[in-house]
């Protein structure tokens, strides 16, 4: 015999605290969105740095790709963790927080619209304020190995891929996101939470998908460093352009539309009382997952 705890919010309770911080942030004071958005870039960015040099593994990236992919991947969620736990904001997460409550009616489409807008510039001004005064006159990735794996990292994510390939990553990009946030606010502890941001962000780092607020800061390093062929303007039509419309739908329509309808669209009021249950169990007796779920809502 032995005793599960089990202590999280359900899905319908996190749709309902998603909405909740959406109100929050689409009302919050612009000089304080602009300074929230600007610390959540330079903390994404830190990530990136670390995700460059975990990369910088010149064996590996000839003889095993796949798996140093993989390790990078591994690390890099700390970047999310850090801006979800601060309160940071970062546009990408608010394509869904702020889209939840519009759908709600608790929030104007213009605040949903300005929210997006002044995140976004917040986030490209920390980001490139870390590419610049830390990274780059701080030399981190100044000598090789690390300038040459910036500048193949750059080089893959611009000139390889085509517009439409970048936009269709953009959007598995930020469903994944979202769902890290979705599943990391249905934790009650931190630890819960830790673990239900970071694996959604590992998946889509090791599947090579594009985040616009990484982009800020992986092209513009790249350019800083001097990679041959990428210039600002293709950046722009490359690295921003289809990774902001395939994450604004990745995370406003695959993940915050769709958490609205299946949770809110019924307009019941629910509680955010969640699940708090220690279930005993005998071997043999059943399914844990259908006891615990009996005790929810």
């Amino acid at each position: 015999m032995s005793t599960i705890s089990i202590d999280c919010h359900s899905p319908t309770d996190v749709a309902k605290l998603v909405a909740r911080a959406g109100v929050g942030k689409g009302n919050m004071r612009l000089d304080k969105v602009f300074f929230s958005s600007f610390s959540a870039g330079c903390l994404l960015a830190f990530a990136c740095g670390t995700l460059l040099s975990t990369s910088t593994t010149p064996w590996f990236q000839e003889n095993a790709p796949g798996l140093i992919r993989t390790i990078s991947a591994l690390v890099f969620p700390y970047g999310l963790c850090l801006i979800v736990l601060t309160g940071a904001d970062l546009c990408t997460g608010s394509f869904m927080y702020t889209t939840v409550a519009a759908l709600q009616r608790q929030l104007p489409w213009y605040k949903m619209l300005l929210h997006w807008f002044v995140t976004f510039w917040g986030n490209l001004a920390g980001s490139l304020f870390v590419v610049a005064i830390i990274f780059g006159y701080g030399n981190v990735f100044a000598a090789d190995p690390y300038k040459s794996e910036v500048i193949a990292f750059a080089t893959k994510k611009q000139l390889t891929p085509e517009f439409h390939h970048i936009f269709l990553r953009g959007i598995g990009c930020n469903w994944l996101v979202c769902v890290a946030v979705f599943v990391g606010t249905q934790g009650r502890d931190l630890a819960s939470k830790l673990v239900g941001i970071w694996f959604p962000i590992f998946a889509f780092v090791s599947l090579g998908f594009d985040h616009v607020v990484a982009n800020m800061t992986f092209i513009p390093m790249g350019i800083w460093l001097g990679a041959p062929n990428i210039t600002v303007g293709l950046y722009i039509w490359k690295g921003i352009i289809p990774t902001l419309l395939g994450n604004i739908i990745g995370g406003g329509l695959f993940a915050g539309t769709y958490y609205w309808y299946m949770y809110l669209l019924s307009g019941e009021v629910v509680s955010v009382t969640g699940l708090r249950e220690s279930v005993t169990v005998t071997p043999g007796s059943g399914d844990v997952e259908a006891m615990a779920a009996d005790k929810q809502n």
